[in-house]
């Protein structure tokens, strides 16, 4: 790809990116939304994350993992229990990520 297409490349991006969110920003009154909707966008973010994290937690290779003996799997417990406890996230991503790395680093998980 040269310099040209790169360019056409990164401005076609900004275009459709300022277009399919700018609907949103762009309107200088809030558009009206039916109440189930604006109900079920609450739920938006976690799904996406659930969505994003919940493979990595559970598949190695395309496939799913066949092994208790995964740190994932006890980082992800402890930070669950951690957050449970202190409802801190700087400290929870702190735990899940030394119990797996503790993990990976002693028994060689």
């Amino acid at each position: 790809m040269n310099n040209w297409q790169t360019l056409l490349t990164i401005a076609g991006m900004v275009l459709i990116t300022l277009l399919t969110r700018g609907f949103f920003i762009l309107p200088s009154r809030e558009l009206p939304l039916p109440d189930w909707l604006r109900e079920g966008l609450r739920y938006a973010p976690i799904g996406a994350l659930a969505a994003v994290i919940a493979p990595e937690l559970v598949m190695n290779q395309g496939q799913l993992i066949t092994s208790w003996a995964d740190a994932r799997l006890f980082g992800a417990a402890a930070a669950v229990v951690w957050y449970v406890w202190r409802r801190d996230m700087l400290s929870t991503i702190i735990v899940g990520t030394g119990v797996m790395l503790m993990l990976r680093l002693g028994p060689g998980w």
